[in-house]
């Protein structure tokens, strides 16, 4: 099996998250790493993120840094990268590396409009070569049960579902872009993208989606709660939000109701993971090794070597969820139910 050269475009949190996973498959390189801090082996060292597992050390001995993104691709003929950059530069990263013939993982959200995203589907298309969103809550091992749990049909029909995801403003990126919603998105694009995603990949679009939020003075969003709707009577509820105190920390979790079980997921809790059948004492079902993050990109990476499996998230669909964050929007600033079409 040839070894894959691979590129991280992007060396903060995220950057390093996808360092660590790389590091951890086979017959992978990480030859090259593109960062515009000049700063950045020393900055490395500092502790980022609201979730653990980005890489604590990183050798640079064996890995080509670069400032220039173009000089990157011309030099090192890398068979993929992954572009961990705030939103608003994920099309033009995107369409360069496609257009150089490199397979792109690209952090998720995909971008910050749907004509955005539409550009970054043409340019896959185009250069033939793989483009995959980095939608980690499809892979979440608990995450990835549970919708496989649910499609089963062992406890019935989903009655009803629940999600949250709550975190303190994020303030660990350069410059703090997540604070500008010009090249972040804001919360809503951000973080409750998430679950946005994830509704949609456990029961397909919605129809349509009612949504109630806060705003600050500036118009943009620090909560929110959403009810998708869909064409049966299932009710399916996210929160999410970045308001809260330091002290809080970080929650994921849901709460599904079939008819003869309830799964519930809560990383704040111990057990985090459980099913509760409608007979019989609750339990903790094995779940997959390793973290969403890992499991998404050993995914890619078996794409980008050819092997005959399926896409877990395809472009089109993390389209889908920008659009939806999109109605979402509109609905929490008019108050009126919105059509996904």
């Amino acid at each position: 099996m040839q070894t894959q050269r691979v590129g991280i475009v992007g060396f903060g949190f995220m950057g390093r998250m996808h360092y660590r996973c790389w590091k951890q498959l086979e017959q992978i390189q990480i030859a090259a790493i593109c960062d515009s801090n000049p700063d950045i082996i020393k900055d490395t060292k500092r502790p980022v993120g609201n979730i653990e597992g980005a890489a604590e050390t990183v050798d640079f001995s064996s890995t080509k840094i670069f400032a220039d993104f173009e000089r990157m691709l011309a030099e090192q003929q890398l068979d993929a990268v992954s572009i961990t950059l705030p939103t608003h530069m994920h099309p033009q990263f995107t369409e360069k590396a496609l257009a150089a013939g490199v397979h792109v993982l690209c952090e998720k959200p995909m971008a910050l409009n749907v004509a955005d995203c539409r550009r970054m589907i043409a340019a896959a298309q185009k250069s033939g070569k793989i483009l995959q969103i980095g939608h980690c809550v499809r892979f979440w091992p608990e995450y990835a049960k549970a919708r496989e749990l649910v499609d089963s049909g062992a406890y019935g029909n989903l009655i009803a579902a629940s999600f949250r995801r709550l975190a303190s403003p994020p303030d660990w990126a350069a410059d703090n872009w997540f604070a500008d919603e010009q090249r972040s998105g804001g919360m809503v694009l951000d973080l409750h993208i998430h679950d946005t995603d994830y509704v949609q990949y456990l029961l397909g679009r919605p129809r349509a989606v009612h949504s109630f939020a806060s705003h600050r003075p500036d118009g943009s969003i620090p909560h929110i709660v959403t009810q998708y709707l869909y064409d049966d009577e299932k009710v399916i509820t996210a929160e999410g939000g970045w308001i809260m105190m330091p002290s809080f920390g970080f929650e994921m979790s849901f709460n599904l109701v079939l008819e003869k079980a309830t799964i519930v997921y809560d990383c704040t809790r111990q057990p985090t993971f459980k099913v509760c059948p409608a007979g019989g004492e609750a339990f903790t079902p094995d779940v997959a090794e390793g973290d969403g993050y890992l499991q998404e990109i050993a995914h890619f990476a078996r794409l980008i070597r050819g092997a005959k499996v399926a896409q877990v998230t395809t472009p089109q669909q993390s389209c889908d969820s920008v659009r939806i964050i999109e109605a979402e929007k509109q609905s929490a600033k008019t108050g009126e139910k919105i059509l996904i079409e």
